[in-house]
């Protein structure tokens, strides 16, 4: 997946990572087996998530191109085996590191 091409791009990455959050909480609604593979991140991924988004929808996201990684990649890091929408947290968190697509 390729870095995201410019602010507005990189917005909605992460309301589709929110999405994809929502999408997976509702199918464990239905699947109590595989509740315990996500449960441990699921809850604090879902609120660091939400809380870029609020900060990137509000004017306080500082930016992309600041050579650190977001709040979340530790976690992810940890359970990174376990999150189907890994692939998308990894380009989100590669666009806040690296900055945009050239």
């Amino acid at each position: 997946m390729k870095k995201a091409a410019n602010f507005t791009a990189l917005i909605d990455m992460v309301h589709e990572a929110v999405y994809e959050v929502d999408e997976l909480r509702a199918c464990l609604e239905h699947d109590d087996d595989e509740a315990a593979t996500y449960t441990p991140y699921l809850d604090p991924l879902d609120a660091m998530l939400r809380e870029l988004h609020e900060s990137m929808a509000s004017g306080k996201y500082q930016g992309a191109g600041t050579g650190e990684d977001l709040p979340f990649m530790p976690l992810f890091k940890k359970h990174e085996r376990s999150i189907p929408f890994r692939e998308l947290l990894r380009t989100i968190n590669a666009t806040h590191r690296e900055g945009y697509e050239a």
